[in-house]
This record gives structure tokens, C-alpha cells and sequence, in this order.
């Protein structure tokens, strides 16, 4: 029987932390098998800021998961993002000992380990570097260099930057709570992945994300990242401002912001009044929905500004790096009503609303296609694209310890030359080419991922 290939992501955001269990159905869909979340507490602004809160809130929505789909989880891919998290553009080149021999995986990983031998602020470590076209011996816009011929081997990089210590804190709640790190991914690139088309992509496209405590860009053109940035603003600044301008405890303001928040004041009437229970037998409020609409307003503008800010900063009026596609909202904040109107006024581009549907099986509950699980989706996609085996059935757990302790009458020698035996077979039956040719960029970003989470085990396992 072919082993299942289960895939689990973690997305640790401000204001919730989602553990979502999937897998690959027939169809090539995303199948969910189950969701935990719990509130977020221990984070700001997308960093660890209480080890102890958080990791409760990781192992309340691990076992969510766990209880919702019968599966037991082993590790997961975890989401990087918050506000220390920053990118650049980097170009560099080796020179080649044998032009004449060609190009293969090895010249492009010497050029991958140059980049990250970067010097960085004090504290800051490299997280992601993407490689975006490659130029050989002057000739340039290559985008698959292996297999040529050239002495000089030249590439521009994207290179995503963050702090070693925000990164360190994540992998220790995730050890802490009893799971294993398998992968770190950039939420803005979990999330284009989720929602983003590869004809977006190809076309120019700029993906906003607007979290409960950060809002993340991510700029696509001609298939390949080139840009990204976390404004260290979201959701939660709405609903604080919404708390001090009605003078309202923060649940309320929350409450009011998910239903009756606009960010178009010129929709609601001036009559338009909601009522909110006074505290411990206090007179109710009343409050203008034309007035909770202007607070909205003010913030959204700001947030979108800053947002319009980074996508000037990479050039979108250049006609080369025009984005033709426009812009993609998603993440919980996307969900506020005529923010999409807001958006396009503010920047006069195409605007949509992402939906992480497109990905998932037909069967899926509707509430997992919400901008609100882009990210959690894209995690589950990456962990799937990586091959992890991140759960294992519940009833298997419990039928292996049953012949463990049932048949202590079996000699120690006999029973592991029966194992070795059944995983010599195993192994024969496994066909050799069929693994599927990976192309430059994915053989990049797995190798480096690799050694990265690796370098975190390391520092984990040294810190005991």
C-alpha cells in the first residue's frame, strides 16, 4: 500500500495561530483533513515576544488538529514573518576554472554559498535567497543556466533578511511543544502561492496580505519574486483605534470592526446607529456607523499607503516592470468591506480579492477557502511540494504498540532480520527514475532551506 504524504503547516500569526493537516487527492487538489486554531497570545507584530504564551497557543491548535482529523502530527512547515523581516536586491558572479565543461547544479550552489556569506547588520541573519535571472558571459535574461557553456556565471538575487533571534524563539516553541521543524517559508510567499495564478505572476502582480498585527507585500513579475516587504501595521491598529475613538473594551471593538466595518464612510447613512451593552449595568452606547466607517477609513489609508509606498520603491511605473495584473488582497484584513474600492482608488490599479479555492478539493469546508487561511494553505502546499511526512494515522500508532507488546515471545535477533528483510524489499519495489526533474530554482531554494533548518536544529540542540 502506498504510503499517504501528509502534509502539516503552522502559521503563527498576531492575533491566531492555525495548524492545518492536508494531503493530495487524485485530483491534484488540497484536501483538508483537519484545522486547530487557537487565539494568538506571546506574539506582536509577527514576533515572539512570551515563550510560554506561545508555546500554549501552538499545543492548543496542534491538538485542535490532531483531535479534528484523527492524525498525529510529527513536524511541520512554519511561516516566517513580522516586522524585523526585510529584503535586497544583490548581484554576483564567479568565474569558472573550465569554460568548456557545462554549467551543472554544483557552479550554481558555489554562487548560492557567495551570496549567503553576506555581511549583515548585527543580528541579522539571511533567510531566503531566490534567485531571479542569471546572465552568462554577458548574455543575459537566462532563466535556466544548466546545460550551457561560459566562463563568467552571473545572477541577480533576491535576498530575504531577518533577525537570527526572532527566527531562533520560533523554532524553540515549536520544539518545546513537541513537534519538529521541517521548513521555514516567508508568509507573503506561502500565501502567493495559495491565492496568486501563474499567469499573474508572469503578467506583474503585487500580493497584499493584511494580517492581525503585520501587512505583507510580496511584488511578482515574469514569473519571479522581486520584491517583498512586512509593514509592521494590520488589523489589530484598526481595532485599537476603534477602542480609543468609542470608548469601547477591545472585544467590542473587534466585533464592531468584523460587522458593521466599513472602510468607505461615504456607504453608511447618517442615521445609521448600532448599540453597544454598557459594562456591569452601565447605560449602552450608541455608535455612528458613519463615524466608525472615518476611523476605519483613516487606518486603512495609512496601511495601503505605506503598502503603495514599497510598490513605487520597486518601480511599477517603469513600463518594463509594469504590474498588469494589479493587486491581490488577501489575509483577514482583505475581508473588510469596499477595501477593495479603498485600494483602487488609493493606487488606480486592478484589485481582486485572493481566495485560496482554486487550490482546494471540491469537498473542502467553505470556510477554509476565507482570505483568513491563505497563508496556512500555502504552508500545507510547501510542505507537500517538499515530500514531508508530517502525521501519521492515530489507529497506526495504536496498532504498532498492540504487536509490540502482544508477541514479547518473538527472539530479538529473528524479528529485526524479518525488518530488515521487509525494508530490503521495500526498497526494491521503489522506482529509480521516479522522482520528477527539478528545475534550478526549486533545487535552490530546497538545498538552502535544508542546511537552514538544519542550522536551527543545530543551535536548538547546542542550547539545551
Amino acid at each position: 500500500m502506498e504510503k499517504e504524504n501528509i502534509a502539516v503547516g503552522l502559521d503563527i500569526g498576531t492575533t491566531k495561530i492555525v495548524a492545518m493537516i492536508g494531503k493530495k487527492n487524485e485530483y491534484g487538489k488540497l484536501e483538508i483533513l483537519g484545522v486547530g486554531k487557537s487565539k494568538s497570545l506571546g506574539v506582536a507584530r509577527g514576533v515572539v515576544n512570551n515563550i510560554t504564551q506561545t508555546i500554549q497557543s501552538i499545543q492548543q491548535a496542534i491538538n485542535d488538529a490532531e483531535a479534528n482529523s484523527g492524525y498525529k502530527i510529527k513536524d511541520v512547515v512554519v511561516g516566517i514573518a513580522g516586522q524585523h523581516i526585510r529584503s535586497i536586491q544583490h548581484t554576483d558572479y564567479i568565474s569558472r576554472t573550465n569554460p568548456e565543461e557545462v554549467i551543472g547544479g554544483a557552479d550554481i550552489q558555489l554562487l548560492i554559498d557567495q551570496v549567503n556569506k553576506l555581511a549583515m547588520l548585527p543580528g541579522e541573519e539571511i533567510i531566503h535567497v531566490l534567485p531571479q535571472e542569471f546572465k552568462i558571459d554577458g548574455q543575459s535574461e537566462i532563466k535556466e543556466p544548466i546545460g550551457m557553456y561560459g566562463g563568467r556565471l552571473e545572477s541577480s538575487f533576491h535576498v530575504v533578511v531577518g533577525q537570527a533571534s526572532s527566527i531562533r524563539n520560533v523554532g524553540r516553541c515549536i520544539q518545546s511543544s513537541g513537534i519538529e521543524l521541517s521548513g521555514l517559508t516567508l508568509e507573503p510567499l506561502a500565501s502567493s502561492d495559495a491565492v496568486l495564478s501563474q499567469e499573474e505572476k508572469e503578467a506583474g502582480v503585487a500580493l497584499i496580505d493584511i494580517g492581525g498585527g503585520t501587512t505583507d507585500l510580496a511584488i511578482f513579475k515574469d514569473g519571479i519574486i522581486r520584491h517583498t516587504a512586512v509593514i509592521p501595521f494590520g488589523g489589530n491598529v484598526i481595532t485599537d483605534d476603534i477602542k480609543e475613538g468609542c470608548s469601547i473594551i477591545e472585544k467590542q471593538a473587534e466585533l464592531l470592526k468584523v460587522k458593521f466595518g466599513s472602510a468607505w464612510p461615504g456607504e453608511n447613512k447618517d442615521n445609521e446607529i448600532v448599540s453597544i451593552p454598557g459594562l456591569r449595568g452601565r447605560e449602552p452606547k450608541e455608535i455612528s456607523l458613519k463615524n466608525l466607517s472615518k476611523i476605519i477609513h483613516a487606518r486603512v489609508v495609512e496601511i495601503i499607503e505605506q503598502v503603495f509606498n514599497e510598490i513605487k520603491a520597486y518601480g511599477h511605473e517603469d513600463p518594463r516592470k509594469k504590474l498588469i495584473a494589479g493587486i491581490v488582497l488577501t489575509g483577514g484584513g482583505a475581508q473588510l468591506k469596499h477595501i477593495k474600492q479603498l485600494v483602487e482608488y488609493i493606487t488606480g490599479m486592478d484589485t481582486r480579492i485572493g481566495y485560496p479555492n482554486e487550490h482546494l478539493a471540491g469537498n473542502s469546508d467553505e470556510e477554509f477557502s476565507s482570505p483568513l487561511y491563505a497563508t496556512a494553505v500555502g504552508l500545507v502546499m510547501n510542505s507537500i511540494a517538499n515530500n514531508t511526512q508530517s502525521a501519521i494515522r492515530k489507529e497506526e500508532i495504536v496498532q504498532h504498540r498492540t504487536v509490540y507488546y502482544r508477541e514479547p515471545v518473538v527472539e530479538p535477533v529473528e524479528h529485526f532480520q524479518q525488518q530488515q528483510q521487509q525494508v530490503v524489499e521495500q526498497l526494491e519495489q521503489v522506482p529509480v527514475h521516479s522522482k520528477k526533474e527539478e528545475s534550478t530554482g526549486d533545487k535552490i531554494k530546497r538545498s538552502f532551506f535544508d542546511r537552514y533548518v538544519d542550522k536551527i536544529k543545530d543551535f536548538l540542540d547546542n542550547a539545551e
